[in-house]
């Protein structure tokens, strides 16, 4: 067991007139995770240190934060192999903070329903389940593990200079739905990422990619959805 400092970024709008840092000392032992490390702190001592968290298997994407200078699932980041007796713990940068380590994500998924991230069936739905080949498949291996932490959202210099601009993540989705051999809006859902607050906002800077903590390629993606407009306009493809 180890005695580790977490250095915590705080903010109460209610009484705070700006953000500062409280270093909390947290045991570390075994293989306790930095979000286990919040739990203990605000169980021991101070309750009103506030975070989010829902699944704690690193497949819901609440509980992101900037951990030590990079983007990271707090339940997914083993204190232990980090190696430093102090850990820096703020909320995503970049976007609408509430408190502590909380930001207000209603714009984000504002965003992300523009693109109608649902499969959409125009024919006639069959009797029998719709089948892929191995081959359909694999073109969704990537897009579907996205968990919309929005690690990649906060990381984009496009989302800091362009209020409108859908994001990374609702672009992936986007294009996890377009190369989904299933769905039938190619043409209804285009026109919502296939403009200047879509893909064309893009400057393929990779951030987005750098930060997922998933390990997903958004800016393949996005591409991948600019050169599909560009096909369906001068050839007229579906995809």
């Amino acid at each position: 067991m180890s005695d580790i400092t977490f250095h915590v970024k705080r903010f109460d709008p209610a009484v705070d007139k700006a953000p500062y840092y409280q270093d909390f000392v947290v045991p570390v032992e075994g293989s306790m995770t930095v979000l286990e490390a919040l739990f203990d702190i605000q169980e021991k001592q101070d309750g009103s240190l506030a975070f989010r968290y829902c699944c704690r298997s690193s497949i819901c994407g609440s509980c992101a934060m900037y951990i030590n200078g990079r983007y990271r699932l707090a339940c997914q980041t083993n204190v232990a192999h980090m190696g430093v007796p102090r850990v820096t713990v703020e909320p995503l940068p970049h976007v609408p903070l509430v408190r502590d380590l909380v930001w207000d994500m209603e714009d984000f998924f504002v965003k992300y329903e523009a693109i109608k991230p649902w499969l959409i069936r125009n024919s006639a739905l069959p009797d029998t389940e719709i089948t892929q080949s191995p081959a359909e498949r694999l073109k969704l291996n990537m897009p579907i593990d996205c968990i919309l932490c929005a690690a990649c959202y906060s990381s984009c210099p496009s989302v800091w200079t362009e209020e409108n601009y859908l994001g990374p993540a609702a672009l992936l989705k986007a294009y996890r739905f377009e190369v989904d051999s299933r769905d039938e809006a190619g043409r209804e859902r285009m026109p919502s990422w296939d403009n200047e607050r879509g893909v064309y906002r893009c400057h393929t800077i990779a951030n987005c990619s750098e930060a997922c903590p998933k390990e997903l390629n958004p800016t393949e993606g996005i591409q991948w959805l600019k050169g599909s407009a560009v096909r369906r306009r001068l050839l007229g493809r579906k995809k």
